[in-house]
């Protein structure tokens, strides 16, 4: 879980305890107005939230392997960090990116807006075929449960509901700023941008693709953050409502302890956030 200020994980440990490790934030938009500027606060955010999401996988891992009286390594250096982004992005820039531009440029397509149509659908239908095939796999399903537990204890937080596994079950499994439709948007975000490019030879096909992604991106940042300060609005949900949907393939229903789990998380960071700051309506988090 992820405040302003603060990110916190929980961890179900071998032996039944939750342990939990709370870090603060040195974000560069607290100390530079420039880096707050609208898109670019969404490429600055997404990197963020990268760095910490294999920050949080690195402690999951260590405590999942933690033998008994063993000390547990809560960190991971930089060089380990680099490695991971650099694996994860270019096999996602591998396989959302140059893959379907390549396919489209291998049709009998002339025309530009033709073009770009077609190789968004392409890259929507692999997106979707990957989080279908990823959903079917027996390992994954634990982490959809706790994805969907994130969202229920996030839900519970903004409907000021009791924090209880029993009374945040009764929540919805979606939420608007949830990842998966941030990445859905970043798709369909990518066709009108794309239009502008038109269809260059492969190669700078290619380049514009990887060049462009942190503009999409903090387009699609900028979309998903006024959703979700504007869930009340019926118009909004319903054109917003193919990100959401795609949520019920990497959520599942939660258990009780997953819930208690996630539930522990978000208190850590809301406690941290109290230490920090007098105004909890400040308090946005994310899973």
């Amino acid at each position: 879980m992820r405040g302003p200020a603060n990110w916190a994980v929980a961890v179900r440990k071998p032996n039944g305890e939750i342990a939990e490790v709370v870090r603060d934030i040195a974000s560069p938009m607290a100390r530079h107005r420039l880096y707050r500027l609208p898109v670019l606060r969404g490429v600055i955010a997404l990197g963020e939230s990268l760095a910490i999401g294999f920050r949080a996988l690195a402690v999951s891992a260590n405590y999942a392997a933690q033998e008994d009286g063993e000390e547990v390594e809560t960190e991971i250096s930089r060089g380990q960090l680099a490695l991971a982004f650099a694996v994860a992005i270019g096999f996602a820039l591998m396989l959302f990116k140059v893959t379907p531009a390549l396919l489209t440029s291998w049709l009998p397509i002339k025309t530009t807006g033709w073009f770009v149509i077609v190789e968004g659908l392409i890259r929507v239908t692999i997106f979707v075929l990957y989080l279908a095939l990823m959903s079917l796999l027996p390992d994954l399903r634990r982490v959809f449960q706790y994805h969907g537990a994130e969202h229920k204890a996030i839900n519970a937080l903004e409907a000021g509901s009791e924090l209880t596994p029993e009374r945040v079950q009764k929540f919805s499994l979606i939420h608007p700023r949830c990842g998966t439709a941030f990445l859905l948007w970043v798709m369909v975000i990518g066709i009108f941008v794309f239009a502008f490019v038109g269809r260059p030879a492969w190669y700078w096909l290619i380049v514009s693709r990887i060049l462009l992604l942190p503009v999409i991106a903090g387009l699609a940042y900028e979309l998903i953050r006024f959703a979700g300060r504007h869930q009340r609005s019926r118009l909004l949900m319903t054109l917003l409502a193919p990100g959401l949907w795609l949520q019920r393939l990497t959520t599942r229903e939660p258990s009780l302890d997953q819930l208690e789990v996630s539930i522990r998380a978000l208190q850590v960071v809301l406690d941290r956030e109290r230490l920090l700051s007098s105004d909890e309506r400040k308090v946005e988090v994310m899973a």
